[in-house]
């Protein structure tokens, strides 16, 4: 892949509101995902982090004691904890992590490099890939997360999209060759990634049909109205019509 030329950084990384404690609390996350979080110091370190962490394995993900029913269809290496279950009918890439209490149901697909938090539900029609739903996560209906980090308690409505490509400069290539920013303050600032969905914080629903522009962030406690389009930072405890 063609490397992408780094944008200067025009603020610290160690800016608040690029930190995963500013949109995900660790509590009740287990082990895995609550360490995961603590030893990234920005967002923007959590996709790879997740990435190496399912390539060489660790004391965290030697767990194997969930349930895939027969009728699934599970490739490669897909790690489910002991409470977690892959229904019948569901389809799940490796390698990926299914926590302790999480549900894969008939008609879902869950992607390489995925990181499916505890409690989290995953119903008909929805996908998932290259991303992390920390927690508790509701996505029950057909709709697209890639790219992502996914706070607790979140809920997904029908029909809604991350978007991780940019699509302003002509036909987009496959691999990705453009950066992704994100605008904080009137900045723009560089992820260091060709492909980047959004950070949703905790407790954030967001209505059906809602897309998501790349490089979206949403801070926890945030109120969606209906709408059909969302890009840049919404701060915590924002409402958004």
């Amino acid at each position: 892949m063609q490397s992408v030329n780094p944008v200067p950084r025009t603020a610290p990384i160690t800016d608040v509101r690029l930190t995963p404690a500013y949109y995900v609390r660790p509590e009740g996350l287990g082990p895995y995902v609550a360490a995961l979080l603590g030893r990234c110091s920005s967002v923007f370190d959590i996709k790879a982090a997740m990435a190496a962490d399912l390539a060489h394995g660790g004391e965290h993900l030697r767990d194997r004691q969930g349930v895939v029913e027969d009728g699934a269809v599970v490739q490669g290496e897909v790690i489910v904890q002991a409470g977690a279950r892959i229904e019948a009918g569901a389809q799940v890439i490796g390698p990926v992590l299914i926590c302790t209490g999480a549900v894969v149901a008939g008609g879902a697909m869950v992607r390489d490099h995925s990181v499916i938090g505890p409690g989290c539900r995953i119903g008909f029609g929805a996908e998932i890939t290259r991303s992390l739903l920390a927690g508790h996560v509701f996505m029950k209906h057909p709709s697209f997360i890639g790219d992502s980090v996914i706070g607790r308690r979140v809920n997904v409505g029908s029909f809604c999209s991350t978007t991780g490509l940019r699509c302003d400069c002509g036909p987009v290539p496959e691999p990705a060759i453009q950066e992704i920013t994100v605008n904080l303050d009137g900045r723009r600032l560089p992820t260091g990634q060709t492909k980047f969905g959004a950070v949703i914080g905790d407790e954030v629903a967001l209505p059906a049909g809602t897309v998501l522009s790349p490089g979206t962030l949403i801070g926890p406690g945030t109120v969606v109205y209906p709408r059909d389009h969302i890009g840049g930072f919404l701060p915590a405890g924002s409402r958004v019509r």
